[in-house]
Formats: C-alpha cells, structure tokens, sequence
C-alpha cells in the first residue's frame, strides 16, 4: 500500500466530531507559516460531491452500488485532480481531510459488500495518519440531533456496526506502515482538541517546521 507523506484523515461515525475539530485545527493554525495547512474533506464540493451529499441527505434517491461509485469517483478528483491532495502534499504542504478511503470500505462496505467497496477503492494511496474519532454511537447520534435534517446513515444500528467495522481495518493500516491513533471523541471539544494536536505534531513535517528557521 502506497502512502501519501504529509498527509492526515479524520475518520469516525456520524457525530464523532471529526468536523469540529477539522475546524477547530484550521483556527489554531490559522497565523502558522509553517507549514502551509490546507484542510478539506469528503464528499467535497465539487459537482460529484454535491451530488452525494443529495443523497446523504434524501434529496434524492440513488442505489447503494451507485453511491459507492460517485464516492470513488469524488475521491479520483479530489486525490489527483488540480491542486488536489497529491499536488498539495506534494509541495510540502499539510493536508488533512475528513474522510477517506476508509469511511467507503466501512460504509459502503456495509451497505454493498467489502468486495465492491474495496475494489473501487483499491489504486487509492493511504494517508501518513489516521486518526479514528472513537464514541458510542448513543452519546455520537444524542449530538445530532440539534441538527435540521438527518441523513441516511444516522441511525443506532447502522453506526453500531460501523463502529465495529472501523476497528476492523485500523489494523490494516498500520501493517501497511500508516500511523494509527484511536482519539476519546467522548471527551469535550477542547480535549479532543489537544489529543488531536498531540498526534498531528509527531508528523515529520510537522517537526520539520519546528527546527526550520
């Protein structure tokens, strides 16, 4: 499995918090100089994203193996297209996501099967590190329900075995030589916060920057 330096994913279940603290990184290194951050996520923005996020929200309907085709395709660009992942990784910048590759083969893995999920998912390059937002999925959903619409997946019983399923592949990542780390998202947002930047700064370019002039 191929690794792309540089390079940090958010995962976890619905409610775990990996958006918040996506947001709360980019203010804390919002005046750094070094090293250049970029923070994005998945679905992204761009026209095969937003026609995820559609169906994530039940705007419209689509087939489970049709999902999971869009997902893989949204993440082609969102890897490989013009000042994508790689090009920015590339040039020495800190890009970190929420989500990747491993929110497909746990979800779409659930909904499709692994054979698919993986097979659609296989030329795509692992992240340096992978940081699993792990929480109940009681206490996770309780979280979402100040929100104004639910999407597909939030409901108990899908993110119990999502959960699961997650611990399932974190082994596999760190075979493959990718840095692990499993983050208390029961903690509060500060917390989490501190545990986040705790496993973020032993990146190299992060102690790259720190002896840089």
């Amino acid at each position: 499995m191929d690794i792309i330096s540089n390079f940090a994913v958010f995962e976890g279940g619905d409610g775990s918090g990996t958006t918040t603290q996506l947001s709360l990184l980019k203010e804390r290194l919002k005046n750094s100089i070094k090293p250049v951050f970029f923070s994005t996520f998945e679905p992204t923005d761009g026209q095969i994203g937003t026609l995820i996020r559609a169906a994530l929200k039940k705007e419209i309907s689509l087939k489970p193996e049709t999902l999971a085709m869009l997902f893989a395709a949204d993440r082609n660009e969102h890897l490989y297209g013009q000042d994508g992942v790689l090009e920015r990784s590339g040039r020495g910048e800190l890009v970190v996501s929420d989500r990747y590759v491993p929110s497909s083969l746990v979800y779409q893995g659930i909904e499709c099967g692994d054979e698919l999920a993986a097979s659609l998912n296989s030329r795509f390059p692992a992240p340096e590190t992978l940081l699993f937002f792990d929480i109940e999925p009681e206490i996770a959903l309780k979280r979402l329900k100040g929100r104004p619409s639910s999407e597909i997946y939030e409901y108990r019983d899908f993110q119990e075995k999502v959960r699961e399923k997650y611990k399932t592949f974190l082994g596999m990542y760190r075979d493959a030589g990718v840095r692990v780390a499993v983050i208390d998202a029961s903690k509060t947002a500060e917390e989490v916060a501190d545990l986040v930047w705790s496993e973020l700064s032993l990146m190299p370019i992060m102690k790259k920057s720190e002896n840089t002039p």
